[in-house]
């Protein structure tokens, strides 16, 4: 349903032209069907691969395709395919929810009859019944989103784009947001491709993530597979100082692999064989300088950290 292939972005600067590499000639498909997510922090190049696919910024090279549309060659039908939520609110404050709606509705040009059989279901399938006809100024940060995925799905889109979706929420504004989300990934019937920063939802949502870094993908698989990369448990050594010494030390004893990295101060080893204590027993016994030990499950930072020594929340 999404087919990217070499897709690259570059921007002009006066000194270098074409020296700012926001996406680099990255590739990768999304079937029918599924929830696809892009995962980094600020400017990792997320919201600039939206935008190239939905066809607000133009490609400097590579191609993509939605539905079989090419994004560049055929902007209009691949709009017709999809439909997108950005991260920054588009809804019109002035007017209320139904007539928001409704304009929408009739940009896509649907009848009357058509209108208002889809927005009374958008508005039973997102708890909009007591909001619809106020004013959506007076309507929460939640309420708002609510309401733009509602109105995203008018259209019927085989492919939805939501960027960074739940950003700006309170915790349980942003929970609710997620149930709502997760509603659409069990219905099946409509492929989504998802952008976000927070773990959580990655994993909670997304059948795949692409982990990007400064516009590369460095990483792609199912979360789980992510994280079984990096065992069942991880092993923290916290040092004074630098770590890296530490780190190779601990990988000359054979008491960290290949896979072990060191940020700042902390040594990360992840375990595949064997338990946490007796890995920390280890340590001990090796006489490692440190000055805490700590052992959890690993999370997606963690392979974010190991591949490129910064951390998602960064």
């Amino acid at each position: 349903m999404i087919d990217v292939q070499n897709l690259t972005k570059t921007y002009p600067t006066k000194s270098e032209p074409g020296a700012v590499h926001a996406v680099r000639a990255i590739s990768f498909a999304v079937a029918p069907g599924e929830v696809f997510g892009l995962l980094g922090p600020n400017g990792a190049g997320k919201s600039t691969t939206i935008g190239m696919l939905t066809t607000t910024i133009e490609p400097t090279g590579g191609r993509a395709s939605l539905a079989g549309h090419d994004v560049s060659t055929e902007p209009i039908a691949a709009r017709r395919a999809s439909a997108v939520v950005f991260q920054d609110p588009a809804v019109d404050l002035a007017l209320s929810g139904r007539r928001n709606l409704a304009v929408h509705a009739q940009l896509w040009g649907l009848d009357s009859t058509t209108a208002d059989l889809r927005i009374a279901d958008v508005v039973d399938a997102f708890g909009l019944d007591e909001l619809i006809d106020r004013d959506v100024s007076t309507y929460s940060g939640g309420q708002r989103r609510r309401l733009e995925i509602a109105r995203a799905l008018l259209s019927r889109p085989q492919v939805l784009f939501l960027d960074e979706p739940t950003v700006g929420l309170d915790p349980r504004i942003r929970f609710e947001l997620l149930d709502v989300i997760a509603g659409l990934r069990d219905r099946g019937d409509m492929t989504i491709l998802l952008t976000t920063h927070y773990l959580d939802e990655a994993e909670r949502l997304c059948d795949r993530v692409a982990i990007m870094h400064r516009g590369d993908i460095v990483a792609l698989d199912s979360p789980t597979a992510l994280l079984a990369a990096l065992g069942r448990e991880i092993l923290e050594v916290r040092v004074r100082g630098g770590a890296d010494t530490t780190l190779r030390r601990l990988q000359q004893l054979g008491l960290a692999g290949a896979d072990a990295f060191s940020v700042g101060t902390t040594v990360t080893v992840p375990l595949h064989d064997g338990d946490a204590r007796t890995a920390a027993d280890r340590v001990v016994d090796a006489r490692i300088e440190h000055v805490g030990l700590n052992t959890r499950a690993p999370n997606l930072d963690d392979v974010y950290l190991r591949l490129t020594g910064s951390s998602l929340a960064a």
